[in-house]
C-alpha cells in the first residue's frame, strides 16, 4: 500500500516542495527513512510510531518505508512528523484524502509522543511558498495558525492533534483558520517608555542620531564611560518611522525561521533592535554553523543593531560585517547549498577612546601610552570604519550641567521630521538616501559650483576613500532632507563633514 502527502523544506528563506511518500508492506517489521534526512528526521520514526499508538490508532507490525522526495535535497528538522504520520494512516487505510479534486493540502508540524502537535519554526516562509506555487491549503499545529495565516491567498488548517489533524485531512480541509488582522496587529504595536527627552545635554549627538537615521546612516559613538552612549542608542526606536506590513511581514520571517517568534505575537510590530555582547561568534553575529541560520545582522533588518565595546569584538566577526553594510544582505555558503539573508539594518556602535576610556576627557586624566590608544583604536579596520558613515564623540557631561541642561525635546516631535525626511527620500528616489550609489548619486546629490569646491577641499585636506566621500555626500543630501531644501548647500555639507570626526583627527 502506497500513499503520499504534500509538505515543505526550508533553506534559509526560502521553501522547497518535500513529497512525503509512504510505503507498508507485509514483511519483516522495520521502519526506515530515506531521502536525505538529518538525525531530527530520523528521530521522527520513534516520535511517529508513539504518537501514532497513543492516537488510538493502529501501528501493524509491518515493514514501512518512508520517502522524502527530492532525493537530494537535504531534509531538517521536526516539522515531517506531522505529513510521515499522516502518509502512513492513509497507506493504512486508517485516515482518508477527502480534497476531491480541488487541490492538495501540504502539511507540517512536529509531534509529541501522545500525538499532541508542536509548532514548528519558520510557518510564515512556508506558507509564503505554498501560495506562489498555487498550493491550495496549509495543515499545521494550532499554535502556528496565526503566523501563517499573515498569507493571504492560503487557506490554514489548524490542529492540535493528530487526531484532529486525520479529521481535517478527511474532510479535505475542514476549520479553517481567520485571517489575521494584520493592520489591527500594526496598530497595536507596543510603544517604548523611553525617550531622548530623558538625557539632558548631548543635543549635538541626539541631532546626529536625527540624521543617522533619517537617512539610515550607519553611526559610530565614541566617549568615555558613563557619556550616555547606550542610553542614546537604546533610543534610537523611538524616532524611527513605524514598520510597514510589508516590512513587519519581513521581519516576522526571519524571526520565525530563527525560532524566535513569540507564541503570543504572530507579527512582528516593533522595529528590530539587537545588542549581541561582545563575545559572540563571527557565525552567530553574521550568521553561518553547519545547518545556516540567519545571525544578528540579518534579525536586525530594518531595525538597529547595537554593538557596545566595538572594538572588544572579534576582529573575524566585525570583518564579516563589510559584505552585509555594503549590500544590505549576507551569503552563507556551504558544500551543498548557498544562503542568503536580508541584512539591510542600521549599525549603531559605541566605543571608548582609549582603553581606559578617559582620552581627552575634562573629567578624568587618561592612563594609556599613545602606544597603547593607537592599538586599540587600531582594532577597527580602516575598510570598515570607512562603512560608518556618521562618527561622533560623545563628550562626558559634568555633574552641574546635568543637573542646569533643559530636557530636550520628546522623541515624537523628531520622529515626525525623521519620516518627512524619509518621504521626501522615497518620493525622489525611491530608497533611503544611504541607499544612493552609482549614478543615483550624481542624480539626487548634485551640486553647485561653490558647494563643489567645498566638498572637494575638504576631501582632500582629509585624505578621504571615494567610498567615504560619496558617504559625506549622501549625508548632505540627509541633512538637506531635513531641512526640506531640494538643493545641497555648503551649510548641509559642513554639517555632515562634523559627523567624521576620526577624519578630522587623522590630521592632528
Amino acid at each position: 500500500m502506497l500513499a503520499s502527502i504534500l509538505s515543505e523544506a526550508l533553506s534559509g528563506l526560502e521553501g522547497h516542495p518535500v513529497h512525503v511518500e509512504a510505503d507498508v508492506v507485509a514483511a519483516a517489521p522495520a521502519f526506515s527513512i530515506v531521502g536525505l534526512p538529518d538525525a531530527a528526521v530520523q528521530e521522527s520514526r520513534e516520535r511517529v510510531r508513539a504518537a501514532i499508538v497513543n492516537s488510538s490508532y493502529e501501528f501493524p507490525s509491518r515493514r514501512l518505508t518512508v520517502n522524502l522526495a527530492p532525493a537530494d535535497l537535504r531534509k531538517e528538522g521536526p516539522s515531517f512528523d506531522l505529513p510521515i504520520a499522516l502518509a502512513f494512516l492513509l497507506a493504512t487505510g486508517q485516515a482518508a484524502d477527502g480534497c476531491d479534486g480541488r487541490g492538495p493540502l501540504a502539511a507540517v508540524g512536529e509531534l509529541g509522543l501522545d500525538g499532541t502537535l508542536r509548532p514548528v519554526s519558520g510557518a510564515l516562509a512556508i506558507a509564503e511558498s505554498l501560495r506562489r506555487r498555487g498550493v491550495r491549503g496549509l495543515l499545521l499545529p494550532a499554535a502556528n495558525a496565526a503566523e501563517a495565516s499573515l498569507v493571504q491567498g492560503l487557506e490554514v488548517y489548524p490542529a492540535r492533534t493528530l487526531a484532529e489533524a486525520v479529521a481535517q485531512l478527511a474532510a479535505g480541509g475542514g476549520m479553517t483558520a481567520p485571517p489575521a488582522d494584520s493592520s489591527g496587529l500594526l496598530a497595536e504595536a507596543p510603544r517604548g517608555g523611553a525617550d531622548l527627552a530623558d538625557i539632558a545635554g548631548q543635543a549635538h549627538v541626539k541631532r546626529a542620531l536625527e540624521v543617522a537615521v533619517a537617512g539610515a546612516h550607519n553611526v559610530l559613538l565614541s566617549g568615555p564611560p558613563g557619556a550616555g552612549k547606550t542610553m542614546l542608542a537604546r533610543r534610537l526606536p523611538t524616532i524611527m518611522p513605524p514598520l510597514t506590513l510589508d516590512e513587519a511581514i519581513a521581519v516576522t520571517r526571519i524571526y520565525s525561521v530563527a525560532g524566535l517568534l513569540p507564541p503570543d505575537r504572530p507579527l512582528v510590530t516593533s522595529r528590530p533592535f539587537r545588542a549581541p555582547h561582545h563575545t559572540i561568534s563571527s557565525p552567530g553575529l553574521v550568521g553561518g554553523g553547519g545547518t545556516p541560520r540567519p545571525g544578528e545582522v540579518s534579525l536586525a533588518h530594518l531595525g538597529v543593531l547595537f554593538l557596545d565595546e566595538f572594538p572588544e569584538f572579534r576582529l573575524s566577526a566585525l570583518e564579516g560585517l563589510r559584505q552585509p553594510l555594503e549590500d544590505g544582505e549576507v551569503t552563507i555558503s556551504r558544500r551543498l547549498v548557498s544562503i542568503t539573508f536580508p541584512a539591510r539594518l542600521m549599525l549603531v556602535a559605541a566605543m571608548n577612546p582609549c582603553p581606559c576610556g578617559h582620552l581627552g576627557s575634562p573629567l578624568r586624566a587618561c592612563r594609556c601610552t599613545p602606544d597603547a590608544v593607537l592599538r586599540y583604536q587600531g582594532r577597527i579596520s580602516g575598510p570598515l570604519l570607512d562603512r560608518i558613515d556618521l562618527q561622533v564623540e560623545v563628550p562626558a557631561v559634568a555633574a552641574q550641567t546635568l543637573a542646569a541642561a533643559p530636557h530636550g525635546e520628546p522623541s515624537a516631535q523628531i520622529a515626525e521630521r525623521v519620516l518627512r525626511a524619509q518621504e521626501l527620500a522615497w518620493a525622489r528616489q525611491g530608497c533611503t538616501n544611504a541607499q544612493l550609489n552609482g549614478a543615483l548619486v550624481d542624480a539626487h546629490c548634485a551640486l553647485d559650483e561653490a558647494a563643489s569646491k567645498f566638498l572637494q577641499t575638504a576631501a582632500a585636506r582629509l585624505g578621504w576613500s571615494a567610498r567615504s566621500y560619496h558617504r559625506v555626500l549622501r549625508m548632505a543630501r540627509t541633512v538637506a532632507d531635513l531641512s526640506g531644501s531640494a538643493a545641497i548647500h555648503v551649510s548641509h555639507l559642513a554639517e555632515a563633514i562634523q559627523y567624521r570626526s576620526l577624519d578630522r583627527e587623522s590630521l592632528s
